[in-house]
């Protein structure tokens, strides 16, 4: 994992709560995605269970949603970058399965995307978001 990186990038345009909802969204798929990244569950003192967390850092970066929209096409199609998104359909569906038929109603370009995750080697993915700020 030395080798690997991983970040979510959230539409700096958002409402907070709504950024914050992409977020945890994206982790949620992110740790189903790749499940290796996610470390065991630990013990503390008292013997108490605690749920393993990601076993790198996930910097949550910003950008204005055209060139979000830009990065999604750069990276789509890179085979050392795994990319999961999170769009205007996704946050707009009350059940999965609306979700579903939304989605296979839209091309691929005419999402809006409030967030995606990255993970892959470090080096591609210094290429792609290493000039990004943070999300504060």
């Amino acid at each position: 994992m030395e080798n690997m990186k991983c970040v979510m990038v959230i539409d700096e345009a958002l409402p907070l709560g709504i950024a914050m909802n992409t977020a945890a969204v994206l982790g949620i798929s992110l740790g189903k995605k790749i499940p290796d990244c996610v470390g065991v569950d630990v013990k503390d003192q008292d013997g108490i269970m605690h749920a393993g967390t990601i076993q790198i850092p996930v910097p949550v970066l910003k950008m204005n949603s055209e060139d979000l929209k830009e990065l999604v096409e750069k990276v789509k199609n890179d085979e050392l970058i795994t990319m999961l998104d999170f769009t205007d359909v996704a946050q707009g569906c009350k059940v999965y399965e609306e979700y579903i038929e939304r989605s296979a109603a839209h091309k691929t370009n005419e999402f809006t995307y409030f967030g995606i995750a990255l993970y892959g080697d470090k080096k591609r993915m210094n290429k792609y978001t290493g000039s990004l700020p943070l999300y504060r």
